[in-house]
C-alpha cells in the first residue's frame, strides 16, 4: 500500500521543492485562464457555439488552481510544528497586509469604474468602504477570506496529521469526501440532519495535500494513470457543465465549484503529476521561476486589476482573436504585467508590506 514519508517534505526552506514550486505558479497562470475565460463561459446562446466551449474547456481545464494552492499549502505547513501566537501572527501579517492593501485598491478601481459613488457624507463613505471588505470588494478576493480562515485551523489541523497513523488520516479524507458528495445538490435528498459541517469545505485539501506529497506510493505506471485522471476530469467538467444547461434544477456552475468530486478528481491529478514530473530546465527557468514565485501572492492580488485595464484600455481579452489561443495570450500578458507590477512595488519605500 505504500508509507507516508514525512521526509520528503523537509522542514526547513520548503519553498525551495522544485516541484510545489513548479505547480504553485502553474495553478497562478491556471487562475488566470479562468478568470480570462469566464466572462465568455457566462454568454451560452450568445456567442458562437464554438467561442463557448472553447472557453468551456479553458475553464474546465483550469479548475484545479485553486485546491492545488490550499493543498500546497497542507504539504507545506501542516508537517511543521508552531507555536499559535507566532504562526498566527507571521502568516496573517504576510497575508493581511497586502490583502487590505489591495482590497482598497479595488474599492477605488469601482469607484473610477462609476460602479460606486462616495458622497458629502464622509461616515456613510467609511460604512460603504467598511461594508466591501467585509464582502469582498473584487470577485477573486473570496480566496484570501477562505485562506486567512484556513489558517486559523492549521494549527489545529496539523497537529492531527502529525499524530495520526495512515489509517486515520484516509478515514478524515474518505467522511470528507462522503460529505461532499451528499450535499452537492444531486444528491441532497439523501443528506441526513446529521450535522458534518467540521468535516467540509476546503480544510479536506490540506490534509489531501500533506497526504498526497508525503505518501510514497508504489503503484506502477502511476504518472499514466494520473494523466488519464485529468483528461477523464477536464472532459466531466467541460461536457457535464454544458449537459447541465438542459437541467436548470441544477444550478450551472456546478460542476466548476473548487468543492466538488469532479474538480477534487481534477485537483488529485495534477498534483500528482506535478510531484511525479520534474523536468530538467536550464538554470534560466529555474531562476525565473523561482522569482516569480517569490511574487506569486501579489500577482494573485493584483491580476484582477489588470485584467481589467486590459480589456478597457485596450481591448485585449478573449476577443482579441480565436478564444482558444486569446485567452491562455491574454492570461499570459497579464501574468508578466502583474509580476512587473508587483516587482515594481516592491522596490518602492515600504512597498514590500503590500506587494505580496
Amino acid at each position: 500500500m505504500g508509507t507516508i514519508i514525512v521526509a520528503t517534505m523537509p522542514s526547513t526552506k520548503p519553498e525551495t521543492i522544485d516541484w510545489i514550486s513548479n505547480l504553485r505558479l502553474i495553478a497562478l497562470y491556471a487562475v488566470i485562464i479562468l478568470h480570462c475565460s469566464s466572462p465568455l463561459l457566462m454568454q451560452y446562446g450568445k456567442v458562437p457555439a464554438a467561442d463557448w466551449w472553447a472557453a468551456d474547456f479553458l475553464n474546465a481545464l483550469t479548475r484545479f488552481g485553486v485546491p492545488a494552492f490550499v493543498m500546497i499549502t497542507g504539504a507545506l505547513l501542516l508537517p511543521r510544528e508552531y507555536e499559535i501566537g507566532s504562526f498566527l501572527k507571521k502568516r496573517l501579517s504576510r497575508v493581511v497586509v497586502p490583502f487590505l492593501f489591495w482590497s482598497l485598491v479595488y474599492v477605488w478601481y469601482s469607484w473610477y469604474n462609476e460602479e460606486i459613488t462616495f458622497g458629502a457624507d464622509a461616515w456613510a463613505n467609511i460604512r460603504q468602504v467598511l461594508h466591501l471588505l467585509k464582502t469582498g470588494s473584487s470577485y477573486h478576493l473570496w480566496y484570501v477570506y477562505m485562506l486567512i480562515g484556513l489558517y486559523f485551523f492549521i494549527p489545529v489541523i496539523g497537529k492531527f496529521v502529525r499524530n495520526a497513523s495512515e489509517k486515520e488520516i484516509i478515514y478524515f479524507l474518505v467522511v470528507w469526501f462522503g460529505v461532499m458528495l451528499i450535499t452537492q445538490p444531486y444528491f441532497m435528498r439523501y443528506n441526513p440532519s446529521v450535522d458534518m459541517h467540521y468535516f467540509a469545505g476546503f480544510a479536506g485539501y490540506l490534509v489531501l495535500g500533506y497526504y498526497l506529497a508525503n505518501k510514497d506510493f508504489n503503484i506502477k505506471y502511476l504518472r499514466f494513470w494520473m494523466f488519464l485522471l485529468f483528461l477523464f476530469s477536464v472532459g466531466l467538467i467541460a461536457i457535464g457543465s454544458r449537459l447541465l444547461i438542459a437541467y436548470p434544477i441544477y444550478p450551472g456552475t456546478m460542476l466548476y465549484e473548487p468543492v466538488n468530486p469532479a474538480v477534487l478528481l481534477l485537483a488529485i491529478s495534477a498534483f500528482m503529476l506535478a510531484k511525479l514530473t520534474v523536468p530538467k530546465v536550464s538554470p534560466a527557468i529555474t531562476r525565473a521561476r523561482d522569482f516569480a514565485g517569490k511574487f506569486n501572492y501579489g500577482i494573485y492580488l493584483a491580476h484582477a486589476l489588470v485584467l481589467y485595464f486590459l480589456d478597457d484600455l485596450f481591448g485585449i481579452g478573449y476577443k482579441l482573436g480565436i478564444p482558444i489561443l486569446s485567452i491562455p495570450l491574454t492570461a499570459l500578458i497579464c501574468f508578466m504585467i502583474s509580476l512587473l507590477l508587483v516587482w515594481i512595488i516592491n522596490k518602492i519605500p515600504f512597498g514590500k508590506w503590500v506587494s505580496g
